[in-house]
């Protein structure tokens, strides 16, 4: 199969004309890559937590790439052009945000913030405004207002889903593409991409890599057994 595309986490091989594999690799990093480890079976684990999060989504109404789980740790998925907008949904600040807004870690927002970022690992991923994404010509005004529909409603469904569990969705990284004309929900949905607690404050997501807080796969199997997929 034609490799059309290697990340940090994932790649992807061509399968058909409108179809891809999704191969989510062992290796984890941090802070644009400059943390780095590679962790047994951790490719296995986010396939698992992204076929989940994906059918989860899918019933309640969220188009997105996942056709199927074809093995451990790849996925069959629809081709579609990814957005460079990265889009991250706050409802607890926490991490970069701390940083540039001087926000207390653990503050509630009222709302959910949604925040975009350029996603370009050369100019290490800045923060978009609407009129940025316009001028760089990385979605329409239209895509946009897609873009934010799907990304709350997402939220929504998620932590409403962790909540069952006593657990607390602090924060999420959407990436979406464009499918038949239209935006849909793309890329994976594991501990990689969101931030998960407990009612005592405990990371259940790559922080425990981030911040060198406990072992990364024993916490994501910890929060797989927790929700009831491992």
């Amino acid at each position: 199969m034609k490799l059309l595309y290697e990340g940090k986490s994932k790649k992807v091989y061509e399968f058909s004309k409108d179809e891809v594999i999704l191969e989510f690799k062992d290796s984890a990093t941090a802070f644009n890559a400059q943390k780095y480890q590679e962790f047994k079976n951790k490719g296995k684990i986010n396939c698992l937590f992204s076929e989940f999060f994906f059918k989860l989504l899918s019933e309640n109404g969220i188009k997105n790439h996942f056709i199927r789980k074809l093995n451990d740790n790849q996925m069959l998925c629809k081709k579609v052009e990814i957005l460079k907008v990265e889009v991250v949904i706050r409802n607890i600040a926490t991490g970069s945000i701390t940083k540039r807004l001087g926000i207390e870690s653990g503050f509630e927002f009222e709302e959910p913030l949604i925040e975009f970022f350029y996603k370009d690992d050369k100019l290490n991923d800045p923060i978009l405004c609407r009129e940025h994404i316009k001028i760089l010509k990385l979605a329409s005004v239209e895509e946009v207002k897609a873009i934010e529909i799907i990304a709350f409603k997402s939220n929504e469904i998620l932590k409403e889903f962790f909540k069952k569990f006593n657990l607390r969705l602090v924060d999420i990284k959407f990436e979406f593409g464009r499918y038949n004309n239209e935006i849909i929900l793309a890329d994976e949905i594991s501990p990689d991409v969101f931030r998960v607690w407990d009612k005592f404050g405990n990371s259940y997501d790559k922080d425990v890599f981030r911040f060198e807080k406990g072992n990364l796969i024993e916490t994501y199997e910890k929060l797989g057994k927790m929700i009831g997929i491992l």
